[in-house]
């Protein structure tokens, strides 16, 4: 359906916006630093270049005069550093203050902050390449997985090097990158609901112009005979119990992001009507509430679960916004320059890396809290990570959609997905595979 919908989009020439970021602090840091190694720069002259940008259009004097403060003192809280004394004023210009400063600046230059990377490495041969860290954390040493046009199998892990071995094993995994994990756009959504619509609605006699609809009728029959296929006015909620305990899975259709923190909103609210514990899993079609208790879902719309009022709010006391902002502010501080990652060859470990920005974070939460990498660190989890603009506007067409609440006796195709993603999550003997394969005969 996602394939049809794709189609769908590409011949209608229903193109993305494109959301430039805006206020970010770190890239203006660094940027400043990066002037002042070279010819130094004039502070009227480079104020105007930068309100000159999209990105800088709405600074404020009181900002700006911030960012100064902080590129050249270390702000508030970090005047007794020296590494964080990087610019000073030299006949009518700032430059920087020292040449290690500058040389390790130079070294960092860049606003590009990607997932750590492993080498893979034969043993008794060379490199064969490089995977994401979070690919080979999820494996365990006999392991085998497909790179690079070869089986292998993972042998031991030292630092951030995966030795591997050539395997003979059948199957294996191969490496999944988290740039190939974006969630669906809202105009993506926009069209999905629309194909749902049509592969719902559609039969043999009037047959579908999109061969996958037509693929995928077996699996929309079975949707149907369990529960319900939503049309684009209705919100679908299903309501189940397994071995696991208690389910209410929403199907919105707005991608991973906005039901991470969907997710945490509805949890937050019903837990205000009683008491009760929630486990989350979500993916981009819709979200799952697990508890060891009935969820009292048509309670809880009666309370107004659906209501946008005070949306940001709620959305922010129900997820953990602080350590949100803290894994955010890990990037916002390799930008900035408040941390160096080392010199060629003798890379600081991320370890140690993340474990400074931390502390740093803690010290501008503790003794400078109007640090603008603070609150840039707040904003970005806010507009997006959680994408609180597109959640309001997703809350809003809910509010007024038709609710179809089913109550199948087993979980659905739609379920199935969702709950599988909360299986990878748990620490298990078995396999994702196994315990996949022992769920669907379970269920039919």
């Amino acid at each position: 359906i996602e394939a049809a919908a794709l189609r769908q989009a590409i011949h209608d020439n229903y193109l993305e916006d494109r959301q430039g970021m805006t206020m970010c602090f770190d890239v203006l840091v660094q940027y400043l630093v990066t002037l002042s190694i070279g010819e130094g720069f004039e502070e009227k002259q480079i104020k105007k270049e930068i309100k000159n940008t999209a990105c800088f259009e709405s600074i404020t004097d009181a900002e700006w005069k911030w960012v100064i403060s902080f590129t050249s003192l270390g702000g508030d809280s970090l005047g007794s550093y020296s590494d964080y004394n990087r610019i000073k004023l030299v006949e009518e210009k700032y430059r920087v203050s020292n040449q290690r400063i500058a040389r390790r600046h130079r070294l960092s230059i860049g606003t590009i902050v990607s997932e750590t990377m492993m080498s893979v490495r034969l043993g008794r041969g060379g490199q064969v390449g490089h995977v994401e860290e979070s690919f080979i954390a999820s494996m365990k040493e006999g392991d085998n997985f497909w790179f690079a046009g070869l089986n292998l199998e993972l042998v031991r892990v030292k630092e951030l090097t995966a030795y591997v071995k050539k395997s003979t094993k059948a199957g294996g995994r191969s490496p999944a990158w988290l740039g190939g994990k974006l969630p669906l756009s809202s105009k993506m959504s926009d069209v999905l609901r629309q194909k749902m619509d049509e592969a719902s609605a559609g039969n043999e006699k009037t047959k579908w112009k999109d061969i996958e609809l037509k693929f995928i009728q077996p699996i929309m029959k079975l949707q149907k005979e369990r529960s319900h296929v939503p049309a684009q006015d209705e919100l679908l909620i299903e309501l189940f119990q397994s071995d696991d305990g208690y389910h209410a899975v929403i199907y919105p259709f707005e991608g991973r992001f906005v039901h991470e923190g969907l997710s945490a909103l509805f949890a937050l609210r019903i837990s205000r009507m009683y008491p009760v514990t929630f486990s989350f899993a979500y993916n981009d079609y819709g979200f799952e509430l697990l508890s060891d208790q009935p969820i009292r879902i048509e309670d809880a719309l009666g309370e107004s679960l659906l209501d946008p009022e005070n949306l940001e709010r709620d959305v922010l006391s129900g997820v953990n916004s602080s350590e949100l902002a803290r894994r955010k502010f890990r990037d916002i501080a390799a930008i900035s320059g408040l941390v160096f990652k080392g010199y060629p060859g003798e890379p600081i470990k991320d370890r140690h890396l993340q474990s400074s920005s931390q502390l740093i974070f803690q010290v501008f939460e503790d003794y400078d809290p109007k640090n603008l990498l603070l609150r840039q660190s707040y904003d970005e989890v806010v507009n997006y990570q959680l994408e609180m603009p597109r959640l309001v506007r997703a809350m809003n067409r809910m509010f007024n959609q038709k609710i179809i609440i089913t109550r199948p006796e087993k979980p659905t195709p739609f379920a199935f997905p969702i709950m599988v993603d909360r299986l990878r999550d748990r620490m298990s003997s078995e396999t994702l595979g196994d315990r996949i394969k022992r769920m669907s005969v379970d269920w039919g």
